[in-house]
């Protein structure tokens, strides 16, 4: 995740996740990855076998791994309202292109290059089974950021740590320069972890996985009420593991 938003950082050393423990405190961050994709992870067996035996219209409501995302609507939040706005290739490639080949984008997410790259990054997520969800997000109306809301517990993440049924992750950017330095990363983050909990009755937790050089993200993700639980290592990154569970603990 690049959030790119450095008004939201604070003093802190850029290879620390703040708040997190180290790898001597957990044998979870020693876990490696196997370079398999989220898309290529399959959905379990009886899922599967549910889905084929309903009617058409009982199927596509099973099938919905995320809950209607598409009718969330708009949210209230501090800095304005807020919306999530599932991706349309036809409307909304170009931007998201334009956003990963920003340099401060490109740092974290490494999506640089031609329109195809994005495309097929997005059409991965578009053509799948549901478990990943692409969406532009909207600020008054405005397109200012890119957010993948994904199945954690159907993803390889789910490997190194104690994933519960319902997981929902998040990757977010902030893809215009004029949205960055305001400090409306944890704001935005904040919303769209209560509207996760709020939509999805059956989630406990919402999980992120920032880059640990990416102190701006790290930082957002605390001040949203995720707590850093351990670091592990993902394809190309060393990350921290945050959770933010639906009861949030109270302030130290």
């Amino acid at each position: 995740m690049s959030l790119t938003d450095t008004g939201a950082a604070e003093a802190l050393p850029a290879t620390v996740a703040p708040d997190c423990p180290g790898s001597a405190d957990t044998g979870a961050s020693a876990l490696l990855w196997d370079n398999e994709e989220t898309l290529d992870l399959r959905l379990p067996a009886e899922f599967t076998a549910l889905r084929a035996a309903l009617p058409d219209q009982a199927a596509s409501r099973a099938a919905d791994l995320l809950d209607g995302i598409r009718s969330w609507g708009p949210t209230p939040t501090s800095v304005g309202t807020f919306e999530l706005v599932p991706v349309r290739l036809d409307r909304d490639l170009p931007l998201i292109h334009g956003w990963m080949n920003d340099p401060a984008v490109a740092e974290f997410w490494e999506l640089t290059g031609p329109q195809d790259r994005t495309e097929r990054h997005l059409r991965a997520q578009l053509d799948g089974e549901g478990r990943s969800v692409p969406c532009l997000g909207t600020l008054d109306g405005t397109a200012m950021s890119y957010w993948e809301v994904y199945r954690a517990d159907l993803d390889p993440l789910a490997r190194l740590y104690q994933a519960r049924p319902h997981d929902t992750g998040i990757h977010l950017l902030i893809g215009d320069a004029a949205h960055r330095g305001r400090g409306l990363g944890s704001a935005l983050l904040t919303a769209v972890a209560d509207l996760v909990m709020e939509r999805r009755h059956a989630c406990t937790r919402v999980v992120a996985e920032p880059d640990i050089r990416n102190t701006p993200s790290v930082t957002a993700f605390r001040k949203a009420g995720f707590q850093c639980r351990t670091e592990v290592d993902l394809p190309g990154k060393r990350a921290a593991l945050m959770i933010r569970d639906r009861v949030r603990p109270e302030p130290s």
